[in-house]
């Protein structure tokens, strides 16, 4: 098993949503030895939220204004005030400002249904079926202020069958990516603190699945 770090041994997993909150459901029925979650935020009132409620893990809602610097502001201090070791975004549907990515760079982590670097974007299942490849799936990956385009942690895959409807593909896929982003927080090493490679300091590395 993976050391892992955190309060009494175990990961501190902060997670970001705004639906329905079934990845969520995921992590959280699988908490145990590797991690805990100790936050679930949102942007809006939303499902999510009662499932973190429901399993006893504190929430909040961070709702967007107008200023949107400020928000990501709030949202960082909103995340702070319960030290995670890692911020998952499981359907966070706000893309986050360099306030938010400054604080948590390097810990911050998203899902995505495609195997990047192909088909980025909120319609990677639909653009996989339109450019007719035969294997998609999805990948964990760390956030930065691209649209993911941060560095890849994991990926699972996912073969596209013929006449295959994209609801049908993407519940295929949802499946596998609740699997990995399970095993990837499992998986979770202590931060890197190379001073010979400032670009590591503080960044979330994990162990070989």
């Amino acid at each position: 098993m993976a050391e892992t770090f955190g309060m009494v041994g175990r990961t501190r997993v902060a997670v970001l949503v705004s639906g329905t909150g079934t990845l969520l459901q995921s992590i959280l029925d699988n908490q145990g030895q590797e991690y805990s979650v100790v936050l679930v935020v949102a942007d809006v009132a939303c499902a999510a939220l009662d499932r973190a409620e429901a399993a006893g893990v504190p929430t909040a809602v961070v709702p967007l204004g107008a200023d949107r610097e400020e928000w990501n502001k709030q949202l960082a201090a909103a995340v702070d005030k319960h030290a995670p070791d890692i911020v998952v975004s499981a359907g966070f549907m706000k893309i986050v400002g360099a306030p938010f990515l400054e604080r948590f760079e390097g810990r911050l982590i998203n899902t995505h249904p495609a195997l990047l670097p192909s088909f980025p974007g909120a319609h990677a299942v639909r653009d996989a079926l339109a450019y007719g490849v035969k294997v998609t799936g999805t990948t964990v990956h760390y956030i930065d202020a691209g649209v993911d385009t941060g560095e890849i942690i994991a990926q699972r895959a996912v073969d596209i069958r013929p006449d295959e409807t994209e609801e049908d593909l993407h519940e295929r896929i949802k499946i596998e990516e609740r699997a990995l982003i399970v095993d990837v927080l499992r998986r979770v090493l202590p931060p890197a603190n190379d001073p010979n490679d400032p670009n590591n300091h503080g960044k979330v590395r994990f162990a070989n699945g």
